[in-house]
């Protein structure tokens, strides 16, 4: 199995970061035409999602969690900047990994689908992306 591990810098304001590029020169540099890519964020406070980007989505999955985990005290898990807590609940419903077929070196994504790193903690502005390929 190839595997890489990229390092990511979301800020501290929360991110839906495309990551299909960056999957894309893993694709490249792995130098296999089919199989499965597994993305993989080993992290407790952010997740992964694949979901159309730039037509406001992305924006949209972030008021939507936003509604589901405010940003408050009523978390139980209290250390750093204020709700934090709810970061930590955050991969239960934006799991850390995605897997996507690769066929003839080509991700089988939907037209308008790209692999997003959703990072809602501002304590954290550096994330590591582990890109894995299992050949098929």
């Amino acid at each position: 199995m190839y595997s890489t591990e990229i390092e990511v810098h979301t800020g501290n304001t929360a991110v839906v970061y495309n990551l299909t590029r960056e999957a894309e020169t893993f694709l490249r540099d792995a130098d296999c035409t089919d199989g499965l890519l597994h993305v993989w964020v080993p992290h407790a406070t952010a997740g992964l999602a694949v979901l159309e980007t730039g037509a406001g989505s992305d924006d949209d999955l972030l008021a939507a969690l936003d509604e589901l985990l405010p940003r408050d005290e009523r978390w139980r898990h209290r250390h750093g900047s204020a709700g934090h807590g709810r970061d930590h609940v955050l991969p239960a419903l934006v799991p850390p990994y995605a897997t996507i077929p690769v066929l003839g070196g080509v991700l089988l994504l939907g037209t308008w689908q790209s692999i997003c790193l959703v990072d809602t903690n501002v304590d954290n502005p550096v994330r590591r992306v582990r890109f894995s390929l299992l050949a098929g």
